[in-house]
């Protein structure tokens, strides 16, 4: 199957567009309806469906679109950070990822009824990228070594998918109390050593 062929100048503003007008929009009226993202954006409700079939599918490249960035800023931190600070970083990135989420909960509902993988991906490159950062953070001694990503993961996501108010601040309390934990046996291990 040849691939799809390069957007123009004027198509790939447009789907620009319509990807932040509708990330706004969803954050802001989590009912917000196609035409409403059309005029937000600055085009034609058929230009919006030239670029995504269904709102679905809209729905599903802005999220996808959010945790690529999400998964994109690991290398960024540990770039600017020790691997045990990158990774603290990281945690409360990902504390704030799910508060966008909820602000998109509707819009991502219409998607959990489809067999979309998005959130299996999604799932899927958040734990990819807590691998590496822990990894990082264990070969440097700074990180207890054995946990994996997913577990950490399934550590905040019960906190993270509450709706209760207050669920932001305790999710980063939450997220202190795993990164001390993972500090803890990397610094009494190596306090140990000869």
């Amino acid at each position: 199957m040849p691939s799809p062929r390069p957007l123009r100048a004027d198509a790939r503003r447009n789907r620009e567009a319509l990807l932040e007008a509708a990330r706004e929009a969803f954050l802001a009226d989590e009912d917000a309806h196609v035409e409403e993202i059309a005029r937000r954006a600055g085009v034609a409700v058929g230009t919006l469906y030239r670029h995504f079939d269904t709102r679905e599918a809209l729905v599903a490249e802005v999220y996808r679109q959010e945790v690529a960035e999400l998964c994109a800023a690991p290398a960024r931190l540990l770039a600017q950070h020790s691997p045990d600070e990158a990774l603290r970083a990281f945690l409360l990135l990902l504390v704030e990822h799910s508060a966008v989420s909820k602000g998109m909960g509707e819009a991502l509902e219409s998607i959990m009824a489809t067999d979309s993988p998005v959130f299996d991906d999604a799932r899927t490159e958040m734990a990819r990228a807590l691998d590496h950062l822990l990894a990082t953070g264990a070969a440097a001694g700074l990180i207890r070594d054995g946990v994996s990503g997913r577990v950490v993961l399934r550590g905040l996501g019960g906190i993270c998918s509450m709706r209760a108010n207050g669920w932001q601040e305790d999710a980063i309390r939450i997220a202190t109390i795993l990164y001390d934990g993972l500090r803890h046996d990397a610094a009494s291990t190596a306090g140990s050593r000869p």
